[in-house]
């Protein structure tokens, strides 16, 4: 639920007569409950019909902070099937996040972890190959580093997933979001 819709329900109000008393008209007020966040002259004339400051109008809901914690543990543990697939680790919890409509920014990260973890897994393999010649490495190097490299991401995905359980939240994390 949205900040406006929840002061406007408060003040027992329909979107109409909040058109009405604010001079907004009710497709603005439609597409700001449904997410998108008033700005300049809107903000200040819906804080004033509502009674509230343009502060408390831009607050997240907290409602809306609430998540699937089982759907998002299941999203997370899907990308356990990059064992089976190449790229499943990204595309598992894209069909997961897509098909369910679950995307939040718990979701968004879990699939900007697995986009930045998939390039790196090719990186470093292909750097480790490139020095296994250059410096005469055997050849069981490489599958060495790629188990090594697959076990540190199920680890992610199994740490990430009883912090969830846990704390609603991911306990690995990037400080940016790719998606």
């Amino acid at each position: 639920m949205s900040t406006l819709l929840e002061h406007r329900e408060k003040l027992n109000l329909t979107q109409e007569e909040l058109a009405t008393k604010s001079g907004i008209s009710v497709r603005t007020i439609q597409r700001i409950e449904s997410g998108v966040k008033p700005k300049g002259y809107t903000l200040e004339s819906l804080s004033k019909a509502l009674g509230i400051s343009k502060e408390d109008l831009l607050k997240e809901n907290k409602e809306s902070e609430k998540i699937n914690k089982q759907l998002i543990k299941y999203i997370n543990l899907s990308s356990i099937i990059l064992l089976i697939v190449p790229f499943g680790s990204i595309i598992m919890p894209l069909i997961f996040m897509r098909w369910k409509k679950e995307i939040n920014t718990v979701t968004k990260q879990i699939v900007s972890i697995q986009i930045l973890w998939t390039l790196s897994f090719l990186i470093v393999t292909l750097l480790v190959a490139f020095l296994s010649k250059w410096f005469s490495f055997s050849k069981e190097i490489i599958p060495l580093v790629m188990l090594t490299l697959i076990i540190i991401n199920l680890y992610i995905i199994i740490r990430n997933t009883a912090e969830i359980e846990k704390n609603n939240k991911l306990h690995i994390r990037l400080n940016f979001s790719i998606l």
